[in-house]
């Protein structure tokens, strides 16, 4: 009887449950207790033979739905929004995925991605642009609060850092006043005699920063030099490309105008004649080369280092490469780098050693370990390095590889009426030339530079672009490192780049000291080996953080026990 009476009321128990929304605790564990519910409904009879619970089955499919629906409910609660009043740092095709610049991710907490599901094809045709947030380069002094309330610029100028009357008025006329923070970091620890090792961002006047306190020096040291005595070099600059060796030669030859010193270049390509052309009329005061052509120089003994006073490794991120690390060092083997202020002014004198990069070097140690005391190289390291630039747009746009054309053209056009430089970045040769006929075809007048090219046909390239005779250089990464490109308003990555160096360098072409604005780089992605690089890109940017795997430190060389004779 009492099995006949459970059966007829588990029906309207189960609708009066469900009715009333109520969840009664053990309902995870598949069964329930209604002692007290059949109690409100047909009224509570006490009896010693009914002292047992009543049991209800759950179903397991009706479980496992209300356990979906709870784990759906928790994961929607715990979305936090990133999008606040206010400008937005970052800007998707998917409004969800905005963040704004106020938003700061917590510690812990995970970015949520607009590329993470880009390794998708459906994924095509998405976007998300990291907005400028700043409309100056970080690597400009900050003017203080009492000078921006009045509207003065009370910042410092190159008169400050004891640098010649002539040096300052040459810089005036060029209109350069005020130094940055990276010339006011290095300047007065290059003038007191230290070895620097210079990291900072693409951009802020490193040049400057090394060929300054040279000239400044050499000036100072004129009258001691043995006038009866034959002309030695004073000054080697060694950069990686040809183009960038006339431009340093370039900023040298101005700013040593007023003291009469000769400044020559020698590069690679050209042969052992037109090296042994550069010293016809006698060793330069200051060299600026290419480390292959000072190596044939040295051997055929065009050039003697015995009177070395200073040796520049400009873009040392690419010469501490292993492509130009061995002749580097041979180069390093036949100078005698001073190892403390102390040693540049005795006898016999040694040379300051200033190594430069727009990012750390890696590999820095191992070599200059060998040549000189690390623990007296000084470091001035830029408060953004391996940041990206707050002050330049970037947009990245994933696209078919068969649509790319299409998307660069739609780019050249809306940039054609500024009159700005834009540079095409390729990642090889072939690409290049393949893309310089299809450009040729759409009417675009343009110009080419790549490191296969001949040494006549390279000649002038770069020139022509700065000047403006033409608005468009379609370029591998050879134009990427330390050219001056301050009329360059937008950067197109029509292939990726392959590491974060390589983009870190090919962004820095704009928003450079003296560029009229920001500028934009544009980056197409085709390929599921690009999707990681901008994941992290992407991660960094929504953090506010460097991009990682960046050297940051000179890693001491490991010594290695010798092995015991066995």
């Amino acid at each position: 009887m009492h099995s006949v009476k459970s059966t007829c009321f588990g029906l309207l128990a189960s609708r009066q449950l469900f009715s009333q929304n109520t969840f009664i605790s053990g309902f995870g564990r598949g069964a329930v207790c209604v002692q007290d519910l059949f109690c409100s409904i047909g009224g509570c009879r006490t009896s010693s033979a009914t002292s047992e619970p009543v049991i209800i089955r759950v179903p397991r499919r009706l479980q496992n739905r209300l356990d979906s629906v709870k784990q759906v409910k928790r994961k929607t609660l715990a979305q936090v929004a990133t999008v606040k009043a206010g400008r937005l740092l970052i800007k998707s095709k998917n409004p969800t995925l905005n963040q704004s610049v106020s938003y700061t991710l917590g510690k812990f907490e995970e970015p949520v991605l607009t590329s993470k599901g880009w390794n998708n094809n459906k994924s095509f045709g998405d976007y998300f642009i990291i907005n400028s947030t700043q409309s100056a380069p970080p690597f400009l002094p900050e003017l203080k609060e009492e000078n921006k309330q009045d509207g003065s610029e009370h910042r410092r100028t190159f008169s400050h850092l004891r640098l010649s009357p002539q040096l300052v008025e040459i810089l005036q006329i060029h209109n350069i006043v005020h130094p940055t923070i990276v010339q006011l970091q290095t300047i007065p620890k290059l003038l007191r005699g230290h070895n620097i090792l210079c990291a900072a961002e693409t951009g802020s006047g490193k040049t400057l920063a090394y060929l300054l306190p040279i000239i400044q020096k050499l000036h100072a040291e004129m009258p001691q030099m043995e006038y009866g005595s034959e002309q030695k070099t004073q000054a080697v600059v060694l950069v990686p490309s040809r183009e960038l060796a006339e431009q340093v030669t370039s900023v040298a030859r101005t700013m040593s105008q007023p003291f009469g010193f000769k400044v020559k270049v020698v590069g690679g390509g050209r042969g052992v004649g037109s090296i042994k052309a550069a010293f016809s009329y006698g060793q330069p005061h200051v060299l600026v080369a290419t480390p292959g052509a000072l190596l044939k120089a040295l051997w055929r003994r065009f050039l003697d280092l015995s009177a070395l006073r200073f040796m520049v490794i400009d873009e040392a991120d690419t010469m501490f490469d292993p492509s130009f690390v061995d002749m580097l060092e041979k180069i390093l083997r036949q100078t005698q780098i001073a190892a403390n202020p102390s040693e540049i002014t005795g006898h016999p004198r040694k040379a300051q050693l200033v190594v430069v990069g727009a990012t750390f070097p890696g590999g820095v140690g191992e070599l200059l370990g060998k040549m000189t005391d690390l623990g007296n190289l000084l470091t001035v390291k830029s408060r953004m390095l391996h940041y990206l630039m707050p002050h330049v747009k970037q947009t990245f746009i994933k696209v078919r590889g068969t649509e790319k054309v299409l998307e660069l053209h739609q780019a050249l056009k809306e940039a054609e009426p500024e009159r700005k430089g834009v540079l095409v970045f390729c990642n090889s040769a072939a690409t290049v030339n393949w893309l310089g006929y299809t450009l040729e075809e759409m009417g675009f007048r343009h110009v080419r530079l790549q490191g296969e090219m001949p040494a006549s046909m390279r000649e002038g390239i770069f020139q022509s672009f700065q000047k403006g005779h033409v608005d468009v250089l379609v370029c591998t990464d050879i134009a990427s490192r330390g050219l001056d490109t301050h009329r360059v308003g937008l950067v197109i990555n029509y292939d990726f780049p392959e590491s974060h160096t390589d983009y870190i360098h090919r962004a820095g072409r704009v928003g450079r000291a003296g560029s009229p604005g920001g500028g934009h780089v544009l980056s197409f992605i085709t390929h599921p080996w690009d999707v990681e690089l901008v994941q992290s890109i992407e991660t960094a940017a929504r953090r506010r953080m460097c991009l990682p795997g960046m050297e940051t430190e000179i890693r001491n060389p490991v010594k290695t026990l010798p092995q015991e004779s066995k």
